[in-house]
């Protein structure tokens, strides 16, 4: 009982801190632009992410991440992260230059608008990824991820939590384990908290939990 109890706890004081956070990100996000992306815009301006992230957002390559199905304001998010330096990847940071507000919400609003193509996750490694996703770490003081980005994985648009469900594992592998070591801080704005569960996890819990939200569909 008095895991089940601190669990809870620590799914409680995690949701309300998170969206306290969110709130307000999502505030300045809000003042910040009132621009709206064009689906029809976005296919055309999309032709160069089509060659890592596929045309429709779905990657065939592990280590590039899905973006069909996903969140427009997240993709928005990421794209000026990558413009401004606050996330860093050599490729991505030439490509961002290069659009305009504008030209980010149109090409987000188009892989929004994509079909995500489903994945099954390592039977070996559901039991374990289940378990974290769902229960979190007690023990360790990690929340569960289903607090912020829900039973499906379908995230939290307004509150800034992305879409997880169907994403490469070796893609979630390394964006956790760049949390973990601090490269990524693209959370700054949400309490660090994808830094504050990462730190606290092992490499086969990461490595479970990326496989069970790939299969997540």
């Amino acid at each position: 009982m008095a895991t089940k109890n601190t669990a809870r706890y620590l799914w409680l004081s995690f949701v309300l801190s998170g969206s306290l956070a969110a709130v307000s990100a999502g505030a300045q996000e809000g003042a910040a632009s009132t621009l709206v992306g064009s689906v029809d815009a976005g296919r055309a301006k999309s032709a160069t992410c089509a060659a890592c992230h596929g045309v429709d957002g779905n990657s065939v390559t592990p280590d590039w991440p899905m973006l069909a199905g996903q969140h427009a304001a997240y993709i928005v998010r990421q794209l000026q992260a990558f413009k401004d330096g606050e996330r860093t990847d050599v490729t991505m940071k030439p490509f961002a230059d290069m659009l305009s507000e504008q030209d980010m919400h149109d090409v987000a609003a188009y892989f929004e608008a994509q079909t995500p193509t489903p994945k099954g996750a390592d039977p070996a490694l559901v039991g374990l990824g289940q378990q974290i996703y769902r229960g979190g770490v007690p023990a360790r003081n990690v929340a569960a991820c289903i607090a912020c980005h829900g039973p499906e994985g379908t995230g939290n648009p307004l509150a800034a939590y992305p879409r997880i469900s169907g994403q490469h594992a070796a893609y979630t592998t390394k964006q956790l384990n760049a949390y973990r070591t601090g490269d990524r801080r693209s959370d700054v704005e949400l309490n660090q908290m994808m830094r504050n569960v990462a730190e606290q996890l092992f490499e086969d819990e990461i490595r479970a939990l990326a496989s069970y939200v790939q299969g997540l569909n």
